[in-house]
Order: C-alpha cells, then structure tokens, then sequence
C-alpha cells in the first residue's frame, strides 16, 4: 500500500462571532494525572464506508470543535512559575489529506502493522498536541487517522472530541455538553494532605540511573500484534469459569478479557508477573465527583501481582479475584491519597519521576476501551466500521477493544514476541488452555 500526501495544512479555531471567548486564562495547568501519564502521542484509526463527506467539509468541522475543545488547538508550554500547562493560543491542529493507491478491502486485516502507522501523522517532533489524516482508498473508503498528545487527555476525554468534530461536520447545532476543564477545584490537595497509601514505586519511582539498568529484549525476536475476536459463547463461559461458586452475579463481560499467560516459556518457577490496568477515576471519586464530561486524564493503575507458579498451579477463579481485589483498591481514598502525595513537596524533593508506562517481560499492560463510545463518531455519513489502535507493536501490551455492535462479543488487540504469538493463537480459543496457562482475567476497570 503506498500512501501519497496531498496536502498538509494547520487548521485553526473558527469561533461564532469571529473572536475567541472572553476568559481571565489563557492556559490550563496540568493536573497530577496529566503530569503522570504518558508524556507522548497516542493514535488510532477510524474506517468508513462510503459514502464519505468531502475533505473541506471536515476541515470546517475540525475548526468548530477546536472553538469548544481549545486546548487541542494549543501548546505544552510553561507558565510564569515553571509549571507545565496546556497553552490557549489557537496555534491549529494539523490537518493532512492523502491517498491510498489500493481498495481498503485489499489489506484486510487491519492489524496495527508499520504499513497501516502511514495512516496516521507521526506525533515525533511536533508541537501540534492534534494531528488528524483523511486517507482516501480507491473504492471510495477512507480513514481518519488522529494522533493526539496524551498529557492533554485520556481516552474518553478525546472521543468526547471526536464526537464534537462529527457534531460539528453534520451541522447538528450548538455542542452539548460543554466540556469541563476545573482540574485546579476538583483536583485541589486536602489540607493537611491525607496520604494513606503508599505511592512510591507504584505511580513515581527513583529516575532509571538509580534503580539499574533493565534488559531489553533480543532485537531479532520481532514484536508483533494480533487481534482475537472471542464469540458470545466463548466470553460467556469465561465467564462463567472466572466467577466464584455461588456468586450472585457471573464476573461480568468485560472481566473476561484476553491476556493469557502470555509469556509462555519465558516465565517459570516463582518468578514474578504484574498486571497493569488502568483505572478510569471518573466513577470511583466521590469528593468532590469529577463530571462525565471532565475533558482530561483521570487514570491510575492497578497492579495485581503474583508468580508464575500460582498461576499456573490454581484455577482460573483465583486469576480473578486478584485482579478484582487489586482494581477495588483503587478507589476514591486511593485517587485522594495520589492526589495528596504528588502535590507535595515529597516528589521534588526525592526527584522522584512518573513510572515508565511501557512494561517488560513478564509483565502485562491491560487498556480497556470498552467503555469509550467510539462508535458514537458521526461525521453525517455514518458511523465507522472499525477503529483500531495504531502504534509501534510493543511488547505486553493488551487492548479491549470498543465493541461495534452489542451481542456479547469481544475483541482484544495483543502484542507479543513472535516466538511466542504463535503459542498464543494455537491456546487462545481453548478453554483447557485459558485454565492451564493461568489465563489473567482483566477487570471492569472502566467503571
């Protein structure tokens, strides 16, 4: 497939009336969450049938929903104190409109591959904190590709967007609802603080000079990504295998996710494996409530822990009451507790750094985008068939994704060693294997 660029602009903010809103900010200061995630961009693609809206009718989309959502249109810059903030400047988001020279259909399927990254903009190098690309197939399908920073949002905060710019393309009217943005008041430190877990080498570690040095990888053995697509029938027993006898209610769909043991003969013995889930706070913070329509990061992570021998040697009920109990933990006095802790003194004082998000073997990271309505995206052609995840495969990396209909179904995006992908599609369908492989059963972490 070869990807020709037909044009790369910066599209800026289109206010009604003519001018921005009168504001007494022209930044937003980054919360402690945005501060603790990743410092870098994220992408993923949207594919559609035709018929397709044309390209300046998204572009003008673009611009209105950049006048409501205006820190996409900004800058990470610093305020006059040093600190990172998000500035309002209407600097543009990048807009890039291409052309595949084969039908879409043609590579099926779409796996997240080097070949399919060409779809989106690279984020390397770029101050825009949104790049999106219109990519236009021979049979008249196309994709959206998006590449944003993630220190300015989580994933619900930027579908929220999405969905704004697809409002806005169809022309449906004033946006509603409007995005909130009070990090400062929702976000505020208890005084004195209340810091009653401990944080240190959960969300903050000592910089890697002072912890040692971490084996990479073999650069031979290639990392590569696979997605699974599990049937009604088969989620409904996991289901039913994962629950406790007598439960009153099954482990629930999203509980029965796909990361088996995924480092199959790469672990033995009592050797350590760690879940890493992200938790969405929206939900579990109570005082005071963030609202559903908070347009930032709002994520931690459980860390469910235990060896290679349990796993393996217990049944598949004991997977998931560890990461029940783990994801439980993480709840409004845990976001409270984090919030108290990284607004001390204590991280600079200790220079302390946020935790490397990419995880090594033999531990796991788990996003469950189950719960962000990608699907709701519209852009007055219809809804997208697919969305998928587009990055680099990284190695431990486990995506649930967003269902596209409600029957019941799963899939789930994973990236492994080759040596070990192979292993990995021969057990995953086999519910003797799930059990045998001491299968980790992934929480309702959204919610």
């Amino acid at each position: 497939m070869k990807i020709t660029v037909q044009s790369s602009k910066i599209v800026k903010p289109i206010y009604e009336g003519g001018s921005p809103p009168t504001t007494t900010t022209n930044a937003i200061p980054l919360s402690v969450f945005d501060k603790v995630t990743y410092d870098k961009h994220a992408s993923g693609v949207y594919y559609f049938h035709p018929p397709s809206p044309p390209n300046t009718a998204l572009e003008m989309g673009l611009a209105k929903a950049m006048a409501v959502y205006r820190e996409w249109a900004g800058r990470l810059g610093t305020d006059a104190n040093g600190n990172r903030v998000i500035l309002l400047n209407d600097a543009g988001a990048r807009f890039v409109e291409a052309t595949a020279d084969v039908a879409l259909g043609s590579i099926a399927p779409l796996e997240s591959s080097p070949e399919l990254l060409s779809l989106c903009p690279s984020g390397d190098a770029n101050k825009e904190l949104m790049l999106v690309q219109v990519t236009r197939f021979t049979c008249v399908s196309f994709a959206v590709g998006t590449t944003t920073h993630h220190q300015v949002a989580d994933g619900l905060g930027r579908c929220s967007f999405m969905i704004t710019w697809g409002k806005a393309t169809r022309g449906s009217g004033a946006i509603d609802p409007v995005p909130v943005y009070d990090r400062a008041s929702i976000f505020a430190p208890w005084n004195p603080p209340r810091v009653e877990f401990e944080h240190r080498g959960v969300e903050f570690v000592k910089p890697r000079a002072e912890v040692g040095n971490i084996d990479t990888p073999d650069a031979s053995d290639n990392v590569v990504t696979h997605t699974v697509h599990f049937s009604p029938e088969m989620v409904s027993k996991l289901k039913s295998q994962a629950s406790a006898p007598g439960a009153r209610r099954p482990v629930s769909q999203r509980t029965c996710g796909g990361a088996s043991r995924r480092r199959v003969g790469l672990s033995i013995g009592d050797t350590q494996t760690k879940l890493k889930i992200a938790v969405n706070g929206r939900p579990r913070m109570r005082n005071p409530r963030v609202p559903e329509d908070f347009a930032g990061n709002v994520v931690l992570w459980a860390q469910p822990t235990t060896t290679v021998n349990d796993l393996l040697g217990k049944p598949l009920q004991h997977a998931a009451e560890l990461i029940s109990r783990a994801v439980a933990r993480v709840d409004d006095s845990y976001f409270r507790s984090f919030i108290d802790f990284a607004s001390s003194d204590a991280v600079e004082k200790e220079e302390l750094v946020p935790t490397e998000t990419l995880v090594r073997c033999p531990d796991v990271f788990v996003s469950n985008l189950k719960g962000i309505p990608t699907y709701d995206l519209d852009f007055g052609t219809g809804r997208p068939f697919l969305f998928t995840r587009s990055h680099p495969p990284w190695e431990g990396y486990v995506f649930i994704m967003p269902p596209f209909c409600s029957d019941g179904s799963m899939d789930v995006q994973v990236g492994l060693f080759n040596r070990a992908m192979d292993i990995f599609k021969e057990c995953c369908y086999s519910l003797e294997s799930w059990s045998d492989l001491g299968t980790l059963v992934l929480q309702d972490s959204m919610g």
